[in-house]
């Protein structure tokens, strides 16, 4: 009895402190000024674009949570969409699940890369300060 309550409390002192864990990393590249990105988005509602940490809102860590969510099947099955001619954006997304990998004239886009799209030009923009020509 002794040994168990031991080692539950080992168990739960090893899990004070412990960092956040990491939802996803979109690394986002292209030829114009600040579209070269690498954004690690945490459980803990921080960002860290290009290496400076920043906290985001809680509305925009229920997105990231969802787009987590929303992106694993994918993720899985590590899928890969061709770029069409004209591409500006590439976009890389490694999560737990997998990796998923498109651009923004890949066709057909899933909904839920759009809406990854739309979540790192607003976040890395309006939260790290980061803006595209």
């Amino acid at each position: 009895m002794k040994r168990a309550l031991a080692a539950l409390l080992a168990l739960a002192a090893a899990g004070c402190g412990s960092p956040a864990a990491d939802l996803f990393v979109v690394s986002r590249s292209g030829a114009d000024r600040n579209a070269g990105l690498t954004m690690l988005v945490s459980d803990d509602g921080t960002v860290t674009c290009n290496g400076k940490k920043h906290p985001i809102s809680n509305g925009e860590l229920l997105d990231a949570r969802r787009l987590t969510r929303d992106l694993s099947k994918q993720a899985e099955l590590h899928l890969v969409l061709p770029p069409k001619p004209g591409s500006v954006l590439s976009y890389k997304v490694r999560m737990e699940a997998g990796t998923v990998s498109f651009s923004d004239t890949s066709r057909p886009l899933p909904t839920a890369f759009t809406q990854l799209e739309v979540f790192t030009k607003n976040v890395s923009e309006d939260v790290c300060g980061l803006r595209r020509d």
